[in-house]
């Protein structure tokens, strides 16, 4: 088995039976925020794109690159498919042209045969509403005599199963590093933000490290890790600040605010060097049973089982990395600020009719839908938005408008009602150019941006990012389901002469918002599944029975 790393959690997978392209990811994402590291621009993504089977993990912009897939990748390949509850990773690859798919199975083992042999893959999927934009996934392979591990940055919960299907994992390809906005874009002192920062980079090694020790794999590789930010905005954000000498610090040139100060640790980013050090400080790395693995973007390693055969690198790796890293951002910032500059002139134009109007139309209705969700909030949430800004400053183009998710409604503030618990600072032409791009997912372009800053008053509101996450009736529908049938799994409703069980049985619609009773058979509408009612057989699909007893 030949894997070639093709960046950030991006891997090419050639094997006897076949190739695999993984999240090929190379165009910035997030309003220009992420570039891979180390850069990935100059590969051949043409002939990277003729493979036999496509592996998107999910549709985080960094996995799922919709320019990449479209232009470089053939849709004649077959795309191994995670088993998500809501279709639209499916439904995104068909609108670029694919339409070969193997629709897997949670967690079940499953033989792809192709021209050129078979293989053997298992993709774990992960469902919850907090799992990547509604799902995230991992994918073990195959081809009989190797057997790799891509977890990218999935956290499944039950790894046995990988080695009841597979036995020993000869390599793990894994995230260790940030892919998150805290603390970075909280209005919290610079001292309170470096120590959670700290905390937050920490526990996230942690977490790959205890990975790795439940996997028990011969080789790791870092992977998923921190992306560039180039843009002079975001640059601070990178990791800089460790392992620079002191009397380097001031010459810098990061962000104003951002310039990190002798003994802070400002940034989440840990990259493939610091992590590897991590391994081998904390025994992850022994040198023999376990290895960590350094590849960057082109590196390719051939596998016979456990054995490495030989890793080819495209340029000797501490280039980009140490005491060359901060040149090599610098070399990256001058090659990027075209394309970086030519994404913002795509963004909308500040200038507008006051978005009011647009953020109830959105809103609104996703309210009505999610009583549990709107509930767990709880608090009404504030967007402070003004032209070119997501500072404190308000101007007379400043608009502020209020989520009043008690109230189920999105107005305007009342007088002397005060700072909110929750609320959110974002440049107008941000939140103009997801208006006009019908972005179902505030969190994964807006937040994951970091181009906004924020504030709260207690802790973090799984509810409220789940909201963001789902701005469209399908994702809003599961969540709200997800999270009421971990609360209530036996609730029913009364409709027609019929008790029936509350949630839809395919994805946890409130049939009692979404039901319609004729007769003898239920339709939900969200989707136009029908179930008979007296004997609880699902009509449209196999499996996926109602519980209903006629009164």
């Amino acid at each position: 088995m030949k894997i070639t790393s093709i960046g950030h959690a991006g891997f090419h997978i050639e094997t006897a039976a076949g190739s695999i392209l993984c999240d090929p990811w190379v165009n910035p994402a997030y309003f220009a925020s992420w570039i891979p590291f180390p850069d990935n621009s100059e590969l051949d993504w043409k002939a990277l794109g003729q493979c036999d089977y496509l592996y998107v993990s999910h549709l985080h912009r960094d996995h799922f690159d919709e320019a990449n897939l479209r232009d470089n990748v053939s849709k004649d390949a077959t795309v191994l498919l995670p088993d998500y509850p809501v279709p639209d990773l499916k439904r995104e690859l068909e609108r670029l042209g694919f339409h070969k798919f193997v629709e897997t199975t949670d967690s079940v083992k499953t033989t792809v045969t192709g021209p050129k042999g078979s293989l053997d893959i298992m993709i774990i999927a992960l469902r919850a509403p907090a799992d990547g934009p509604i799902g995230d996934s991992g994918l073990i392979v195959s081809d009989g005599e190797t057997v790799c591990f891509n977890m990218n940055d999935a956290r499944p919960v039950d790894l046995d199963v990988i080695d009841e299907a597979f036995g020993h994992v000869d390599v793990h390809l894994l995230q260790y590093s940030g892919a998150i906005w805290y603390p970075m874009v909280y209005d919290i002192p610079r001292k309170s933000k470096a120590n959670f920062a700290a905390q937050k980079r920490q526990r996230g090694m942690d977490r790959a490290r205890s990975y790795i020790e439940q996997v028990g794999a011969t080789w790791v590789v870092p992977s998923a890790g921190p992306p560039m930010f180039l843009d002079e905005d975001l640059y601070g954000v990178n990791d800089l600040g460790s392992g620079i000498a002191d009397d380097a610090i001031g010459d810098l040139d990061v962000a104003p605010g951002t310039n990190p100060v002798p003994g802070d640790v400002t940034s989440i980013f840990p990259d493939q060097v610091t992590f590897l050090e991590q391994m081998r400080i904390h025994g992850t790395d022994d040198g023999v049973k376990h290895r960590g693995l350094m590849m960057v973007s082109g590196s390719a390693a051939d596998f016979t089982g456990p054995t490495l055969d030989g890793i080819e690198h495209p340029y000797p790796p501490e280039e980009v990395f140490g005491p060359n890293k901060k040149a090599y951002l610098e070399r990256m910032r001058a090659k990027f600020a075209p394309i970086i500059a030519a994404e913002k002139a795509s963004w909308a134009p500040a200038e507008g009719d006051k978005l009011l109007p647009a953020l109830r139309e959105l809103f609104e209705p996703i309210m009505a839908q999610s009583d549990l969700i709107c509930d767990g909030i709880g608090y009404p949430v504030g967007l402070v938005m003004s032209p070119h800004s997501s500072s404190k400053e308000v101007t007379d183009e400043t608009e502020i408008v209020v989520l009043d998710f008690p109230n189920r409604i999105v107005r305007e503030p009342k007088e002397g009602e005060g700072k909110y618990r929750y609320g959110f600072r974002i440049a107008t032409e941000i939140v103009r150019t997801v208006l006009r791009d019908n972005e179902p997912d505030w969190v994964n372009t807006i937040f994951l941006s970091t181009r906004f800053t924020t504030w709260r008053i207690g802790g973090y509101n799984e509810y409220l990012y789940t909201f963001f996450k789902c701005l469209t009736d399908e994702r809003i529908a599961y969540a709200d389901g997800w999270f009421a049938e971990a609360h209530d799994d036996d609730a029913s409703i009364r409709k027609d002469g019929w008790e029936i069980q509350r949630r839809c049985p395919h994805l946890k619609a409130d049939l009692d918002k979404f039901g319609v009773v004729d007769g003898d058979k239920l339709t939900c509408n969200l989707h136009g599944w029908e179930w008979n009612l007296p004997t609880g057989r699902c009509l449209t699909s196999k499996g996926h029975e109602l519980r209903a007893e006629k009164l």
